[in-house]
């Protein structure tokens, strides 16, 4: 099993060519490193494509998700570079589901 303690959400687009090597430079370019047991978000300019990279501690994996409809609700540039998410959060968006929304306190709660 990964660990994952947290989860970080890029907002500038992303080309989906990119390999593992392109992704880890994006990373360290808006995050400043890729930190151990930490999973980093990107989308593409369409927002119907997401790649997930996680640093294990030993290395790093990157995974991809395509919706075949709709897309992903991805914020804007201007809420930042960048956007901590939480387990409930990361879990809607790979749905297509609207995450700003979810947690605690929220109007939407998954069961």
């Amino acid at each position: 099993m990964i660990r994952i303690d947290a989860i970080w959400l890029a907002t500038e687009p992303m080309d989906m060519r990119a390999g593992t090597d392109t992704a880890l430079a994006r990373v360290v370019a808006v995050f400043g490193a890729a930190q151990p047991h930490c999973a980093y978000l990107f989308a593409n300019r369409r927002a119907n494509r997401v790649k997930v990279l996680v640093h294990d501690g030993l290395g790093i994996w990157l995974a991809a998700r395509r919706l075949h409809q709709g897309k992903f609700f991805w914020p804007s540039s201007r809420h930042g570079s960048q956007i901590e998410l939480g387990v409930e959060q990361l879990h809607a968006l790979v749905l297509g589901l609207p995450w700003q929304r979810v947690g605690p306190g929220s109007a939407i709660s998954i069961v």
